[in-house]
Formats: structure tokens, C-alpha cells, sequence
């Protein structure tokens, strides 16, 4: 419980740092956007490069973790994209607000994760907990960006634009740079790192920001069904469907309790810069990662406990 905490309170205060800065005009409205920019195109890939080019991946269960995580969100995701008509109609939510709700469903917070995996188990939890980024970040990015592509709303695309919009979004091409360094077994001139490093630092601070100074605390205390939606299938679903698979794949102890922990974290604060950038639901995402964040502080405890150990 403790590392739990430890590693969710700074999140959320960061989040209400932003908050403050939008609403008391200490950071004008005109400037958010250049700071989402550099999000979204420099930080976030710079900290995808470091993290998937550094990847110890020789001596943890890359078959069992990775494939229990990857089956876990194709099931979320395959459930929400099965019922988004049935959602539209029935809870009223629309194309860029669905984008939100599967953003918020599948993708999650590397940075929690690594803190809480750290501090229980050491270099072995962050060794495990690099498969899980390993395996995770390309696919989640390739399904956010496909979704958002296809049911944001804006004007219909060939399969040749949806291509391109996939290939040159910067966390598509960030984790395909990272993966080849990881696999060439290159390793880079320390000035490099160093400098990848370096601006990769400001990525989980920066998109924090910018998430609190998107939210609306008028929505955010009155939580809807899109709201829920995302925080069951995130915080409950995902890491049950996580753990069971896992447990069936040999993963046990030590390894097991990766899995409950990369599953049960919330949603990345990516997810947010991802949205404004391509025509998403911007504030929902917001509002899901705020209460994701709060919701964790006792949803993941219980995951972790219940499922894993």
C-alpha cells in the first residue's frame, strides 16, 4: 500500500499543479498548446527511445508476461470495439468520446508502474517491468492511433492516409527506434543517452501539466457513464483477465505480481496529448486519468493482493 501511494500522490499533484496554473492565469491560455506540442513530439518519444533502447529483456519471462498483457488489452479492446454501437445508442457516447473511453481502458502509466515495481522487488521488477513496456507501448500506441483515426471525427481516410498517420505519429516511430536499437544491441555514445535521457525527463512532468489544464472540475465531480466505463474496465477488468492469463502461461510469485501491477495502474497521461493532438475527446481523456489516479490508490492494493499474492 505504502509503494503505492508513494508513487500515485506525486501523479496527482502534479496533475493539480496544471490545474492551478490554467485557472489562476498563472500559465496564460495561449501558451498550453506549444507545451502539448513539445509533449507530444520531442518528451514522450524521447523517454519511449530511452526506455525500449535500455530494455533488459535476456533474463525475465518476455514469453509469459508479454503475451498475458498483450492477450489482456486485445480482449479490453476487442470488448469496447465490439460494443461501440451498442455504447453510442444506449449511453450516448459519441465517436471522439469512445476514443477517450478505449484510451482510458487500455493504455496505462509506465511511470507508476516502474516506481511500484521498483521499490517492491529492485532491478528484477524493473527488468520485468521493461518487458511489459516492451511489449505494451507499440501496441498501445498502434490501437489509440488506429482508433482515433477511424472514430474521432474528422473526414474519412483511405487506407493509405490512415497508414501514413500511423507511420509518422511520433509514438509509433519513437517505439520502432527504440525496439531496433534494442535488438541491434547497439549501444549508444553515452553524449546520446545522455541527451535522450535528458528530455525524456520532462516527458511524465510535462504531460501531467497539461493534463490538469485540461480538466473541468464541474465534469469532474459529476462522473458519467463514460467515466465509469473507462475506470471498471482499466482498474477491474484488465488486470483480472491479466493475472488469470498469466497464471494459465506459468507465471507465478515474483512475476505474477509484474503482471498485477502493469495491469492495474492507471491510464497514461499520453493518452491526453494523443487526444488534442488527433481530434479526441481532450477533456474526457482528462477527467478519466484524474480519477483513474484517485480510483488506484484503492484499486490496486486490492489487484495486487487479490490476484497476485
Amino acid at each position: 500500500m505504502s509503494s503505492v501511494l508513494a508513487s500515485l500522490v506525486p501523479v496527482f499533484l502534479v496533475i493539480a499543479a496544471g490545474w492551478s496554473a490554467r485557472v489562476t492565469g498563472f500559465v496564460e491560455e495561449a501558451h498550453w498548446p506549444g507545451l502539448e506540442k513539445v509533449t507530444y513530439v520531442v518528451f514522450f518519444p524521447a523517454i519511449i527511445i530511452a526506455t525500449l533502447a535500455q530494455a533488459e529483456l535476456a533474463t525475465v519471462p518476455v514469453g509469459g508476461v508479454g503475451a498475458a498483457l498483450v492477450a489482456a488489452i486485445l480482449v479490453n479492446a476487442g470488448g469496447l470495439l465490439a460494443a461501440r454501437r451498442t455504447l453510442q445508442r444506449r449511453a450516448g457516447i459519441s465517436g471522439p468520446s469512445f476514443t477517450s473511453v478505449f484510451q482510458g481502458s487500455t493504455r496505462w502509466n509506465t511511470f507508476v508502474a516502474l516506481a511500484v515495481a521498483g521499490s517492491l522487488y529492485g532491478e528484477r521488477g524493473l527488468a520485468l517491468m521493461a518487458v511489459a513496456i516492451a511489449v505494451m507501448i507499440p501496441l498501445l500506441n498502434l490501437m489509440a492511433i488506429g482508433v482515433l483515426v477511424r472514430f474521432a471525427g474528422g473526414p474519412p481516410q483511405s487506407a493509405r492516409q490512415i497508414l501514413l498517420a500511423i507511420v509518422t505519429n511520433p509514438f509509433i516511430w519513437s517505439s520502432a527506434i527504440g525496439i531496433a536499437i534494442n535488438a541491434s544491441g547497439l549501444v549508444l555514445p553515452a553524449p546520446a543517452l545522455d541527451f535522450v535521457e535528458i528530455l525524456g525527463a520532462a516527458a511524465l512532468a510535462a504531460g501531467l501539466l497539461v493534463v490538469g489544464a485540461g480538466l473541468d472540475m464541474r465534469r469532474l465531480a459529476r462522473p458519467g457513464r463514460a467515466h465509469w466505463l473507462a475506470i471498471a474496465t482499466k482498474m477491474l477488468v484488465l488486470p483480472v483477465v491479466a493475472v488469470t492469463l498469466a497464471r494459465h502461461l506459468g507465471v507465478f510469485g515474483d512475476d505474477l505480481v509484474v503482471v498485477a501491477i502493469a495491469s492495474s495502474v492507471p491510464t497514461a497521461s499520453g493518452g491526453y496529448i494523443l487526444a488534442k493532438q488527433m481530434g479526441g475527446d481532450a477533456p474526457l481523456m482528462a477527467e478519466i486519468i484524474t480519477l483513474q489516479t484517485l480510483a488506484a490508490m484503492l484499486t490496486m492494493p486490492v489487484m495486487i493482493t487479490v490476484l497476485a499474492l
